[in-house]
């Protein structure tokens, strides 16, 4: 990305689950707590195990954990 910005801080909440023998997390933000719809689910993330081994290596590269 060329422009990097902080953004405010949001509500987010999560839920594990299965479906045909596989686990996904799925990730889901709320927005802001101006926006016209307060607590509608603004986006929606879902990893399976292969997602998810990425994005730990992504948080392992970027905070050394």
């Amino acid at each position: 990305m060329e422009r990097n910005s902080l953004h405010e801080e949001i509500s987010a909440s999560y839920t594990v689950f299965e479906r045909d023998g596989r686990t996904f997390i799925q990730i889901n933000s709320y927005g802001r707590k101006t926006r016209e719809f307060q607590g509608k689910t603004s986006q929606s993330i879902q990893l399976d195990r292969v997602g998810a081994e990425q994005l730990h290596k992504i948080l392992s590269d970027a905070f050394g954990f």
